[in-house]
Formats: C-alpha cells, structure tokens, sequence
C-alpha cells in the first residue's frame, strides 16, 4: 500500500472519531432549549459536555491538519469552494466555546439565556453544516479544472446535501440525548434516555432515505460494487442502529452509547470508501477531481508525517480515554457547587 492511500485512509478515519467525540456534546447542545426545565438541568448538561468537548475538537483541528499537510491542494481548492460554510463552522465553534467559560461570570437571567443561545446555535450549526458539506463532497462538487467553484452556498443546499445536513443534526442530538442519559440520574436521565427512544425512527428514517439517495444521486456505490467485501461498512451501520436501540431498551446506555458512536463512524467511512481514491470529487467532469494522485504533497513529507502520528496519535487517545475514564461518573447537584463547574 502507497503512503497516499495509508494517509487516505487516515484522514477519513481522523473524521469519523472526529464525528463521534463531538458528535454528542453536539448533539446535547443541540437539545438544550427543548429539553432543560431549569437553569440547574442546564447546568447539569453543561457539566456532561464540559470535561470533553475542547479535547473532543482536537480531532477537528488534526482532520484539518491532516489535509492540509497531506493533500495542500485538496485543502486550498477544500477552503475555497466551500469558504462561506467552513467560515459560518468556524464562528459558531468559537461563539460555542465562549459561551462555555462565559455563561457563569455574571449572575443574570438575561446574560444565562444570551450564552445559552449562543452554546445552541454553536452546536445545531455546526452539525448541520458539516452534514451538508460531507453530503456535498460525497456527491461531488462543481468545480473546474483550476479549482474554482461553479456556484454559490445555495448551490450546496440541494436536496442530498441537506439531507445530509438534517441526518447529521438527528445522528448527533440522539448520541447526546444517550450521553447525557449516561451522565445523569434521576429524572433527567430518565427522560434523555425517553428522548433517545423518540430520536430513534428519526435517525432511521433519515438513514435509510439517505442511502436511498446515495444511490440515485450519486456514484458512491461504485467502489462497493467492484469490491463487495467493502458491504461490512454498511453491516456495521445496521448493526449500530439496531444495537444502539436493543442496549437502550435493556437499560445498557453506555453500550447503547458505543452502538450510536459504530452507527456514526460507519456512516462517515461508507462515503469516504466511496468516494476513494478521490478527496473532492467534481461533479462536472470526474477528471477535475482532486485525488491522492494529484493532490498529495511528496513521499517524503507523507513518510515523516506518519512517523510524526505514529507516535503522538497513540499519546492523544491515551489522554482521551483518561478523560473519559476520569469524568465518566454522573453529573450530581453536588458537583454544580465546584468553583470549576459550569
């Protein structure tokens, strides 16, 4: 295997982990205005994501990293052609983060549902937009030979690509409803876990009308078709829709949870498979694509970038299971008395 496709390899890996790890802090920012009764549910649910969503982003920053350093010119033509999203991704992660260390410095109602908002709309937009952009780059993009893009943002909201946007929002607000259930207790867990059961037919739904149109809308189905092995992709993400539903009516959550987080990364690698060898398909002609062939950068930046992972990578999910291990206890009324707490 060249160290092309090892780094193609990486970099769709690096987004799937990317679209777990955040994908439930999220997906629980998402359903905070329709869900807490009180500023203490709030708080509780600020706690839940709190310990992780700054380590979870990391894997966002290598993602992008990755592109960058890998394939330059799939990140430059990338940043170009979808700069409007990407930029409406970048400020509302920021107003997201701000709004983690801002909520608590002033003691007011109105200065509370000001973060609150922000800390809402920093995690539904987010989740729709990275929906949207992956829907658009697994059906291809128009883009010509130079790179530039033959459209504009609402372009990229066509029906696959909002699809794609609304499955994301589902996939994540159902793997924060079940974290959150994992990270509560009482009443509040009890009804996370309720809404995870109403969220289910939803994220169904949406996946099986999602892969519909993978196969009317687009060529992703290709590569599987030349190699059916490849099919287990797919099994893997039945088999998380179906666990993560079975283990959550057993009363397993945290099981239920790790079924959810194979449904996601299943669901990002069936499209980077399927786009493969390409990192940006143009939907105008198959030979303005950008691939591993012509947009990696040389071996021997690829060979040291993997020495480079090969070591740190082990080191980042080290510290990540650490974390998790560490703050894996339930969010108690007691622990909102912390000066640390949210």
């Amino acid at each position: 295997m060249d160290l092309g496709t090892i780094w193609f390899i990486l970099w769709g890996v690096l987004w799937a982990v990317y679209f777990i790890l955040d994908g439930f802090d999220l997906g629980i920012g998402s359903i905070m205005p329709f869900f807490a009764k009180s500023n203490e549910e709030k708080r509780i649910m600020y706690n839940a994501m709190g310990p992780f969503w700054d380590g979870n982003e990391v894997w966002l920053i290598t993602a992008g990293g990755v592109t960058f350093a890998a394939f330059p010119k799939t990140y430059a033509v990338m940043f170009s052609a979808l700069y409007t999203p990407l930029m409406l991704l970048l400020f509302a992660l920021i107003l997201r983060g701000v709004s983690f260390e801002f909520r608590s410095k002033v003691d007011s109602p109105g200065w509370r549902k000001l973060w609150d908002t922000c800390n809402f709309l920093g995690s539904f937009l987010p989740a729709l937009l990275l929906g949207v952009a992956f829907a658009n780059i697994f059906k291809g993009i128009p883009i010509d030979q130079d790179g530039i893009l033959h459209g504009n943002l609402l372009t990229l909201l066509n029906p696959y690509g909002l699809a794609g946007g609304l499955l994301f929002v589902a996939l994540f607000a159902h793997h924060g409803a079940l974290w959150l259930a994992f990270k509560s207790e009482g009443d509040i867990h009890d009804r996370a876990v309720a809404l995870a059961g109403k969220l289910w037919p939803v994220v169904a739904g949406l996946v099986v009308l999602f892969l519909v149109m993978s196969l009317f809308m687009t060529q992703l189905f290709a590569n599987y078709l030349v190699n059916p092995l490849l099919f287990i992709i797919l099994l893997g993400a039945v088999a998380g829709l179906v666990l993560t539903m079975t283990y959550r009516k057993a009363g397993r959550i945290l099981a239920s949870w790790g079924a959810s987080a194979v449904l996601i990364g299943s669901a990002a690698l069936f499209g980077v498979v399927g786009i493969f060898p390409a990192l940006l398909p143009s939907s105008l002609n198959p030979a303005y694509s950008l691939t591993i062939q012509n947009s990696s950068s040389s071996p021997m930046t690829l060979a040291i970038m993997l020495g480079v992972a090969l070591v740190f990578v082990p080191i980042v999910i080290a510290y990540q299971i650490w974390t998790m291990r560490t703050f894996s206890h339930p969010v108690t009324k007691a622990d909102l008395d912390y000066e640390e707490a949210y």
